[in-house]
């Protein structure tokens, strides 16, 4: 299973889902459902009862999303990271990496140069802004 990484602000992590389960790889993005402000109303909530940010990341609903996604992290052989992406992702990312998993990043079209840039991309199993060389890499060649 293909654990797709990514912004939850983000529509192209939908459309590389649709692209993938075409080519029917088993995609997991089922933490896109919670929609693009979910952690602006987590924090609220957190800070509507007197919470702080570390008191809050102790509370039973960051506990709740934390298992869900490492479950699925864990239950999963391979992530891509559809950029841009947030710290989450990142750290979500690096963990199936220093797990021994296999860890890529997809990058928007060439023609859209990142805004900042990170030596430290390094660290992923692959690095490509071309889907069919993705899938290449994901180990199903179209033409590879």
């Amino acid at each position: 299973m293909i654990y797709l990484i990514g912004s939850l602000r983000s529509q192209r992590v939908p459309e590389v889902a649709q692209d993938l389960r075409a080519l029917e790889y088993d995609v997991f993005d089922d933490w896109f459902a919670v929609g693009p402000e979910a952690d602006d109303y987590w924090r609220t909530y957190e800070k509507g009862k007197g919470n702080s940010f570390l008191a809050g990341l102790q509370g039973a609903a960051a506990e709740n999303v934390y298992n869900f996604d490492k479950r699925h992290l864990d239950a999963s052989d391979v992530a891509v990271l559809v950029a841009p992406a947030g710290k989450s992702a990142h750290l979500e990312l690096g963990y199936m990496i220093g797990s021994g998993k296999r860890g890529y990043i997809f990058l928007p079209p060439q023609d859209e140069e990142p805004e900042r840039w990170d030596i430290m991309y390094k660290f992923a199993t692959g690095i490509t802004a071309d889907f069919s060389e993705l899938v290449c890499l994901l180990g199903r060649p179209i033409q590879c």
